[in-house]
């Protein structure tokens, strides 16, 4: 595998040796100084460039980086229509086991976006024709302070979707239910306990994509509850995950409410919990929900 000092040096001799590329900027975890380093850290890489077109259209100009083991062009995707003409990608694994993001963009673009993200350092820039960014940090991905509409906004989305999970689970809709969980649910409960990480932390912190990093500062006992809310795709299992984020949920809410000076509506969580009982005791003859 090759050295974190030959790729970029391979980065940034490409760079220096043509012409339409002006600048170069690393974004990601590796300018983060609270990222944990290891083997699978990916370079991110932006090429500040003149146009696009010409790297587009060559499609072979890649191939200087490395054996490529598979990749991937998401602006390629019929799914995420993209600006071409202003940004492209190439997502590559290298057969060596290094990972490159390589984008290019305009000058135009690359100016006026390069400060929205906190985690960028500019490596070379021929021209100035870049801002000045300050040192690179994680400050624009940490936890916000909530207002008392996005609290309240949160948790009912927590506790109304939850009764779509259950009436999915007495239809055995099962994969409904896991997306219904996944999907929405869970990440009302994950924004509530990264707001009791932004709150113990000061809002100092950053709980990573996914919350990947949550498990640094929430009590044990909150973390692996949390881990138990993933749940394996019978009713059963699926009802008692639903009980533990609700618990959960509970007892974070209230806890970030009183932190904030929040109203916690309590009837609405009642009213939940009344609710998914009367749903999990239901017999699939029944005729009448309440």
């Amino acid at each position: 595998m090759r050295t974190e000092k030959e790729i970029f040096d391979l980065l940034l001799d490409t760079a220096a040796g043509d012409g339409r590329i002006r600048a170069v900027i690393l974004n990601g975890s590796r300018t983060n100084p609270n990222a944990p380093k290891d083997i699978f850290q990916d370079y991110d890489i932006v090429y500040v460039v003149n146009e696009t077109a010409s790297f587009i259209n060559d499609k072979e100009w890649i191939n200087r980086f490395g054996e490529i083991l598979f990749m991937q062009y998401p602006d390629e995707s019929p799914y995420f229509p993209s600006e071409k003409e202003l940004h492209y990608g190439w997502l590559m694994q290298f057969s060596d086991g290094v990972r490159i993001d390589l984008t290019v963009q305009t000058v135009e673009y690359a100016r006026e976006n390069i400060t929205k993200d906190s985690l960028c350092a500019v490596l070379l820039d021929k021209d100035g024709c870049l801002p000045p960014v300050p040192a690179a940090s994680d400050a624009s991905h940490r936890v916000k302070r909530p207002t008392a509409e996005q609290f309240a906004s949160t948790c009912n989305e927590f506790w109304w979707c939850l009764g779509n999970a259950a009436k999915g689970l007495w239809r055995y809709e099962l994969t409904y239910v896991q997306d219904m969980l996944n999907f929405v649910v869970r990440k009302q409960l994950e924004r509530m306990l990264s707001w009791k990480v932004g709150a113990l932390t000061e809002y100092s912190a950053s709980v990573g994509k996914s919350a990947k990093y949550m498990h640094r500062w929430l009590p044990a006992d909150e973390w692996e509850s949390y881990l138990s809310t993933y749940s394996a795709a019978d009713t059963e299992s699926l009802w008692e995950a639903i009980g533990t984020m609700c618990a959960l949920f509970g007892s974070v809410s209230a806890w970030v409410a009183g932190r904030n000076g929040f109203e916690l509506d309590e009837a609405e969580a009642r009213g939940c919990k009344l609710y998914l009982d009367k749903i999990r005791k239901l017999p699939q003859d029944a005729e009448s929900i309440m």
